[in-house]
């Protein structure tokens, strides 16, 4: 970046300046209570974020028979939605109340409400109770979380999954969520209703098996989990399972709802024991988010706001089964004897490439068929010629003010590789009276010198021989 020209940093807008965004982050766990969420609220509405992804705690809620106290999630709606954002509610999980396999986990988790009737019918009086409580204030819920996952849909204590059990499991969560999205529109009409948060989107029998029983004409949302060290193929997985579920109905939309990266090594949960650090992790973010922007996502959802236990398998009665500490967050935080995030939740590198992100695409963006190509120069800096790796990205977007941004990198191994070099491209229609480069990392302008800019014709000009590496940087042609 030291051949550019610095002009200065983009100034971070926060959730209250921002009507719409199609970017989120995952605010979850606060049905187990493991971190403070008083020391989080203005960090995360500075994020710029719109969408804030909330779990709605059974267990906690209803620990009588017919006796609901909203009082602790009213709490966090309220901070929320005062502070510019938006929260969407998964509803989940279990409740020892009416199911016996509750009893002994930890929050209840992945035990889910369907082997009596008593059960079935406690969980829809919840789901009418939830929507009733807070209508006008919230007004998209999501059908429980990873139902495709052992951990999350159980039957037995130390239940293992097959193939034909995962195919059965989806026969019981299509008829599941089917009466459970109807009760949200019983008690709220206006409510829009999210299918699957499928932990697998490529497992597309299971998606296709519980669309089957009639889930699609109940939901207006399919949403989906990534947890990869390679995004590579991520244009091709969403395309493939977008197409599963339209063959059910072209109206659905698709939501990434929740995926992320470490910033440590020693994390548990998705990808632990994988060479993370918070500069990955940053890289992660950048480019994942970016491609479901472009992809058209009806929002993307980053996993996570905090440091927290993963405790997907804690057992009440064994605190050291729980205490398995996940390095997601955008904040990073320290932990007590009991697995709460304490701390002043630190601000990490991936924080503020998301507040980049934020103010960039703040408002409608939609991917723009910019005319773009690769075309590899000699270069001195390389010692040889511009990179044409076949893993160069090039994500083009027309942005809320008209304004045009290309993002681009060199996709190499997020966990293996670093890379750094030049690329020539050219571009075709835009202007270049008022460009800047933006690293996307912090926000930071540059202004191209004059060599780096060739107009080649009326309306092509040429790029030569500017900075790539494997973290997204943009070309911003502004009005």
């Amino acid at each position: 970046m030291e051949r550019l020209i610095k002009k200065g940093k983009i100034e971070y807008k926060s959730s209250k300046e921002i009507n719409f965004s199609r970017l989120g982050i995952g605010f979850e766990k606060l049905d187990r209570g493991v971190f403070d969420p008083n020391k989080a609220y203005d960090k995360v509405a500075r994020l710029g974020v719109k969408k804030i992804r909330i779990q709605s705690g059974w267990m906690r809620t209803e620990r009588e028979e017919g006796v609901y106290d909203f009082a602790w999630l009213d709490e966090i709606v309220d901070n929320l939605v005062s502070r510019g954002l938006e929260p969407w509610i998964c509803l989940c999980y279990g409740n020892p109340v009416y199911t016996e396999l509750a009893k002994p986990v930890f929050g209840a988790v992945g035990c889910p409400p369907i082997s009596t009737e008593r059960e079935r019918n406690a969980w829809v009086k919840y789901v009418e109770a939830t929507a009733e409580h807070f209508k006008g204030r919230v007004s998209l819920y999501e059908v429980w979380n990873e139902p495709d996952l052992a951990y999350s849909w159980r039957h037995s204590e130390n239940e293992e999954f097959n193939d034909s059990k995962v195919l059965e499991n989806a026969v019981e969560y299509g008829e599941f969520a089917s009466a459970t999205a109807q009760a949200v529109k019983r008690a709220d009409a206006d409510a829009k209703v999210i299918g699957f948060a499928v932990a697998n989107p490529r497992n597309f029998a299971y998606v296709d098996t519980a669309m089957s029983t009639g889930l699609y004409r109940y939901i207006d949302y399919v949403s989906f989990h990534v947890y990869s060290c390679r995004d590579n193929d991520r244009v091709y997985m969403i395309k493939n399972l977008d197409n599963v579920i339209k063959k059910y109905n072209p109206a659905l939309k698709l939501i990434q709802g929740e995926g992320g990266a470490q910033s440590r090594s020693d994390g548990n949960g998705a990808m632990k024991g994988y060479a993370w650090s918070e500069e990955k992790q940053r890289k992660y973010l950048l480019r994942t988010l970016i491609c479901d922007l472009w992809l058209g996502l009806e929002f993307t959802s980053y996993f996570s706001t905090m440091d927290m236990i993963e405790a997907l398998r804690g057992r009440i009665s064994d605190k050291a089964s729980y205490l398995d500490y996940g390095y997601f967050g955008v904040l990073g935080a320290e932990f007590d004897e009991n697995g709460v995030s304490t701390g002043e939740y630190r601000e990490k590198p991936s924080y503020y490439a998301l507040s980049v992100l934020s103010t960039l695409f703040a408002g409608k963006s939609e991917a723009y068929d910019m005319v773009v190509k690769s075309n590899p120069l000699p270069s001195k800096r390389m010692a040889g010629n511009d990179c044409s790796d076949p893993t160069l990205r090039f994500y083009p977007f027309k942005l809320d003010d008209a304004s045009s941004l290309l993002c681009y990198w060199n996709g190499t191994e997020i966990l293996t590789t670093t890379y750094e070099g030049t690329v020539s491209i050219e571009v075709v229609g835009e202007k270049t009276d008022n460009l800047c480069v933006v690293d996307l990392r912090d926000g930071t302008l540059y202004s191209m010198p004059e060599e780096m800019i060739e107009v080649r014709s009326e309306n092509v000009v040429r790029f030569k021989n500017i900075p790539v590496s494997d973290v997204p940087l943009a070309i911003w042609f502004r009005k």
